[in-house]
């Protein structure tokens, strides 16, 4: 009860763990235009760091949203959620298949550059939840 009490007081712990994802992401970008570049040109570069642009801005979004409905009710965690999903993998939808229909050698590279965004994303989000959010919680 007292960790429920302390989770209330304390309005920030929602967002606590984005800064640390950013950090995370902005490296990993930087790392996917490198390799990006080297492998397959500038084109291939600018495709992966997009790719984790989509995905940084995505989840950053979700993120964002989802704080600010469980800050001001919990039952509007849900259909907020719904909508944004829903909301967001149309516009990704859309996105992916105009530049699909370019025929942008970038297109691959940012496809992978979304899946390594999100597998470090994920990564990261679970490394901060057992290590320093699994720290702060028993402390």
């Amino acid at each position: 009860m007292a960790r429920v009490e302390r989770a209330a007081e304390d309005r920030g712990w929602r967002l606590r763990h984005l800064p640390v994802l950013l950090i995370a992401s902005v490296l990993l970008a930087g790392v996917a235009a490198v390799v990006g570049g080297v492998t397959g040109g500038a084109d291939a570069a600018l495709g992966a760091a997009a790719g984790v642009a989509v995905t940084v801005i995505s989840y950053s979004l979700t993120t964002v949203v989802l704080a600010w409905a469980d800050a001001r009710n919990t039952q509007l965690v849900l259909p907020f959620g719904l909508a944004l999903y829903v909301a967001k993998f149309t516009v990704i939808g859309a996105v992916m298949v105009g530049v699909a229909s370019t025929g942008w050698p970038g297109l691959i590279p940012m496809c992978l550059g979304i899946a390594a965004g999100v597998a470090v994303w994920t990564g990261v989000h679970i490394w901060w939840l057992t290590t320093v959010h699994a720290r702060r919680a028993r402390g």
